[in-house]
């Protein structure tokens, strides 16, 4: 009979009866009444009172007995600690027990119960086992130093468990050495930065040897921990995939996932002339179509990798088209998974296959895969420009067979297709007017209208098509909205005359009776250009567009070359980084792929910014125009002289923050408003800002700045050649709480310079004056004067690129001037800046591991009692400090006046002139200022 009898059973009074049977003096009886307690415990009751009673079983040679026992322990040990210690002394017995199953059997159980007071005892017995005769014994206490290390790091450490853990890696049999190297990847993933895993050369050479004798799960350890390895050379690289490439026809699609990722890795090394290189590439394709034929599950995981390998190296599979081609029977998610590779690999020598096959899956009863065939035929077009012609009449075939979502996707790619070869199929407008009824999804209704603008000159009813759309304008999404307000602007600068009372219509329905902020803002925008300079709006709205790139859903290459790294996990699933969506993690490495040493085309690392004078990537979009161009508002400043007359500016504008765009920017600056004091200026700067932010923006004084505060040299601003004659240098201060800018005017010209003013553009920090620029006596030729401005950080606000970058203008008699400079973020670091201890561990933690940023402070000779005195005086408080192996660990906070927090460990060795600093804050951009502020600070 089977043990399901167990299972039955729902007597009442049944714990008695057990703890009767459980002290039989019959071994059978016992045996039967321990299952019976763990059926009970499986299916979820609380047998918890008979924990003494189990215990006493333990003494027994019948192995099965003893597991069950132990699987019982392992449940309740932490329910009932007192008791589970009861158990140690046969654990400690069993350590030594002549049968390697029983050794074995105890030092796992033992690192299962994760009891405080147990894992003491546990010390001795596992230091045995760990150099035990048997390698079963061995190799299971590997895994249990992982397991006393998730309870009790300091524990294992200072028992030097770790460099038992690591002999074991050049134990003489294969599993061992698996199981410690998966311990130590355990270990060392909860603590990033230890360097547990030490590979060098030899160690490698030890694990390549273990590789081909342990178990699949013991190989795929291996691989991982290999995959962590970065070869000296590329000789090295060559060597090590030679040794891998075996894994690839290995039956489990881990394994070989597992092997795929290290040959991805390390072919970064490996020069692309070299004969090697061809080949690796051709052994690659074979088993990652071998994955394809498993269940659809294991299909989708493969698919999902080979879809990052294809972005990395398209080569691989160039020739593997068919395999992606969809069966019927394939589930939907390996359909659409399939679908986007085989766009991938679309190129001309197979784009006529491709074609064929999309305007087969077009004609499917899945709604979202017909969709998606669309959407891919579409892009087909975009990618091989050969094959567009043929995209063209595929569409406007399927939009021929007047399916309702076939002809509103097909007018979104057609979009697109238009987009990218302007004037080229423009003679299809006439097939998609016709189809405008049927349009009811905002991404299809928007793609329209765009075609309806963009081509206005070329449709002779554009106005009465734009106009039946304006019938529900409030009825329609977002999306909508803002695509109907362009193409009617568009549609009234081509044809002014037809069109003024339907942009009349559009501006003031978007303008006065929206509340979507964005719709409001573009429609005051167009009427303020309209009503302007109608000019400038055809340049501005009907501006010849960029082409559209062909990939436009490629992964970013430095989150492609981290998830080339993680092949066969989660992440290349999800197609995100490991830190995205594991919580709780200590410290999530993010890895990259290494440099390519064979050739000359090395793959630049993404951490270096543009600072070497190498070409930056390809800019995001900014808000605001380049500092070349003198930047946003700045702009708009009219030059007439100064009128007494003039309406005083509205200050509400600048108060919250924003701008009324329709109230003229910065043209306050002129007028009444640039010899006057700025909108935002408090009464007096020691009194509290904006009706009681003084504390969040900490413009109050009172607190004494201690002597010894960092204060930058005056650098040349504004050049005299550029500025008519006028010289500007100047520096940051604070000084008692308060932001100073110190300036030093020269007059450099003939003339004499009067009727000095001054004004800033939005900045990441509202940064504003706090009063008008003092310059009371005429600036004659070659006179200086020194001027110093306090600052308020109550202005208006916008991020800018670099962060602490400031635009100014500067107007005198003559002219008005523009010059960009930056101000050191340590002007901002407030006063009250120091955490208590407990806040700020509990903030460390709180903060997210991605926000923490490492720098490097070289060549500074200061020891950490005058490193702390110095960077105290710039407001930057140690909160704590301890010394660790020689070397002092300093944590600090800062403050600063927005109210961002920054907590700082900062690495001081005695002897060594380079300190390590490690940063975190909720606004990770601000750290890479902060770091140029120590270095600054402690390096003057």
């Amino acid at each position: 009979m089977t043990d399901s009898k167990y299972f039955t059973t729902t007597k009442k009074g049944e714990i008695f009866e057990l703890k009767a049977e459980l002290n039989s003096d019959k071994k059978e009886k016992k045996k039967e009444a321990v299952k019976k307690v763990i059926a009970s415990m499986t299916v979820g009751k609380d047998v918890s009172a008979l924990f003494p009673d189990v215990v006493n079983c333990m003494q027994t040679d019948n192995l099965e007995l003893k597991k069950l026992v132990y699987l019982y322990l392992m449940n309740y040990a932490k329910s009932q600690p007192d008791m589970a210690i009861m158990a140690v002394n046969t654990f400690v017995k069993d350590c030594e027990d002549p049968n390697p199953l029983i050794r074995a059997l105890a030092v796992r159980t033992m690192g299962c119960i994760r009891v405080d007071k147990i894992t003491e005892y546990l010390c001795e017995p596992l230091r045995k086992c760990l150099k035990d005769e048997d390698p079963y014994v061995r190799k299971t206490a590997a895994v249990c130093v992982a397991k006393l290390h998730d309870i009790n790091a300091q524990l294992v450490e200072d028992q030097g468990f770790l460099d038992t853990l690591k002999d074991l890696i050049s134990d003489s049999n294969p599993m061992v050495v698996a199981n410690a190297v998966a311990a130590l990847s355990e270990i060392a993933e909860s603590h990033p930065n230890s360097n547990l895993l030490d590979l060098n050369p030899q160690s490698i050479n030890k694990l390549l040897t273990a590789l081909n004798e342990c178990t699949e799960w013991g190989q795929i350890f291996i691989l991982d921990c290999l995959a962590n390895y970065t070869p000296r050379d590329d000789r090295e690289s060559q060597s090590i995939c030679e040794r891998v490439t075996p894994r690839l026809s290995h039956a489990n699609s881990a394994v070989v996932l597992s092997a795929v990722k290290v040959l991805m890795k390390f072919m970064e090394m490996l020069p692309k002339d070299l004969d090697y290189y061809g080949t690796l590439l051709k052994k690659l394709a074979p088993p990652l179509v071998t994955l394809l034929s498993a269940e659809p599950e294991l299909q989708y995981v493969a698919l999902r990798n080979i879809n990052l390998i294809v972005q990395k190296r398209p080569e691989i599979l160039k020739h593997e088209m068919k395999v992606f081609f969809v069966k019927y029977n394939d589930p939907i998610y390996v359909k659409l998974e399939k679908l986007d590779i085989m766009i991938r690999l679309a190129s001309q020598a197979n784009i006529a296959q491709v074609l064929a096959e999309l305007k087969e899956y077009a004609t499917e009863v899945d709604v979202d895969f017909v969709r998606k065939a669309v959407r891919a035929i579409g892009r087909c077009a975009i990618k091989v420009e050969q094959s567009a012609e043929r995209c063209v009449s595929t569409l406007l075939d399927l939009i021929q067979t007047k399916v309702n979502y076939v002809v509103q996707e097909a007018i979104v790619v057609i979009k697109d297709i238009f987009r990218k070869y302007p004037n080229k199929y423009e003679s299809v407008i006439a097939t998609l007017c016709e189809n405008l009824d049927s349009l009811d999804e905002p991404e299809a209704r928007a793609a329209m209208i765009w075609i309806v603008g963009e081509y206005a000159e070329r449709i002779d009813n554009a106005d009465e098509l734009l106009e039946s759309f304006l019938e529900g304008f409030h009825d329609e999404s977002t999306q909508v909205q803002l695509q109907l307000l362009t193409a009617i602007v568009k549609l009234f600068l081509k044809k002014p005359t037809e069109t003024q009372e339907l942009v009349q219509q559009v501006l003031s329905l978007a303008t006065q009776d929206s509340d979507n902020p964005d719709l409001r803002d573009r429609g005051y925008i167009y009427w303020r250009l309209l009503s302007t300079d109608p000019v400038a709006a055809k340049e501005v709205v009907l501006a010849e567009k960029p082409l559209i790139s062909e990939e436009t859903d490629l992964i970013e290459p430095t989150l492609l070359e981290e998830l080339i790294c993680h092949i066969g996990t989660l992440a290349s699933v999800y197609h995100k980084p490991p830190s995205a969506f594991v919580e709780g993690s200590r410290g999530v490495m993010h890895k990259r792929l290494p440099a390519r040493t064979g050739s000359g085309e090395g793959t630049e690392c993404p951490d270096v910014g543009n600072a070497a004078g190498g070409s930056a990537p390809e800019a995001a979009p900014s808000i605001i125009p380049s500092q070349g161009d003198l930047l946003g508002d700045l702009l708009n400043l009219d030059l007439a002289p100064p009128t007494t007359a003039g309406p005083t500016p509205s200050t509400s504008g600048m108060q919250m923050g924003g701008m009324d765009l329709l109230g003229g920017g910065l043209d306050s600056l002129m007028g009444a408003g640039f010899g006057a004091a700025p909108a935002v200026m408090p009464a007096s700067l020691n009194a509290p800002v904006g009706g009681g932010l003084g504390d969040l923006f900490d413009l109050g004084g009172g607190v004494g700045m201690p002597m010894g505060a960092y204060i930058p040299p005056k650098t040349v601003w504004l050049p005299a050649m550029k500025a008519k004659g006028l010289e500007i240098s100047g520096t940051f201060a604070r000084r008692a709480g308060v932001i100073q800018m110190e300036l030093v005017l020269t007059n450099k010209a003939m003339s004499v310079m009067t009727d000095f003013a001054i004004q800033f553009n939005r900045n990441s920090f509202g940064l504003a004056p706090a009063g008008p620029l003092q310059v009371l006596t005429p600036l004659g030729p070659n006179q200086t004067i020194e001027v110093s401005l306090p600052l308020s950080t109550v202005g208006p606000v916008m991020k800018m690129d670099p962060l602490n970058n400031l635009q100014v203008a500067v107007k005198n008699n003559i002219d008005v001037f523009y010059f960009s400079c930056q101000y050191p973020i340590s002007m901002l670091f407030v006063e009250d800046g120091k955490m208590e201890r407990q806040v700020f561990l509990a903030t460390w933690k709180d903060i997210p591991n991605d926000n923490e940023s490492q720098f490097q402070i070289q060549d500074c000779h200061l020891n950490s009692e005058a490193a702390s005195n110095k960077l105290q005086g710039s407001n930057i408080f140690t909160i704590a400090k301890r010394t660790v192996e020689g070397q002092d660990m300093l944590y600090m906070s800062i403050k600063l006046s927005n109210g961002i927090w920054v907590l700082a460990e900062l690495k001081v060795q005695a002897g060594n002139p380079n300190y390590t600093i490690s940063l975190k804050c909720r606004a990770p951009e601000v750290s890479q200022c902060v770091f140029q502020c120590y270095e600054a600070v402690l390096k003057n």
